[in-house]
């Protein structure tokens, strides 16, 4: 019962408050000064009715809903201090000596165009080798492709 109580609550008080107004309002009909003013009185009513609701509802939509996500990612840190590279992994994946330069510059936070002036390649072939090292690596960003190859520590 106090399950329901809690869900209906501004439905029940809501009620209430309408079905008391009603009732004040036919007890003040009955008097002098509802019957020479009553549409004024009304309308005030209603005005103060709707004003009230305005409000409540403006500071219901207006208040900020704040969701936290907590994010866990596993952190690989090297205490060696020296990098080497994993050939085997590179091998593995197929992943040629163009592309890996590329994949370097991408690490380094170049863009395509640079890339492309860097290594004097067209704009298309950096794409294609971008592409085909997310291919490879299983990413969808560069980003992603940063982190996986440092990872497998394709790149330092």
């Amino acid at each position: 019962m106090t399950a329901f109580l809690k869900k209906y609550k501004s439905i029940l008080v809501y009620g209430f408050s309408l079905a008391a107004l009603m009732f004040l309002l036919r007890f003040l009909e009955l008097k002098v000064f509802i019957m020479d003013y009553s549409v004024e009185i009304y309308v005030g009513l209603i005005a103060l009715i709707f004003t009230g609701l305005g409000i409540w509802l403006a500071a219901k939509l207006t208040r900020p809903k704040i969701k936290t996500v907590v994010e866990e990612k596993l952190v690989y840190i090297d205490r060696t201090g020296e990098f080497v590279q994993n050939d085997i992994e590179i091998q593995k994946l197929n992943i040629s000596k163009r592309e890996l330069e590329v994949l370097e510059l991408i690490a380094q936070g170049l863009s395509n165009q640079e890339i492309a002036s860097k290594l004097f390649l067209s704009l298309s072939t950096i794409k294609t080798h971008s592409s085909s090292l997310f291919e490879k690596l299983d990413v969808k960003r560069r980003t992603q492709a940063i982190e996986k190859a440092k990872t497998l520590r394709i790149i330092p």
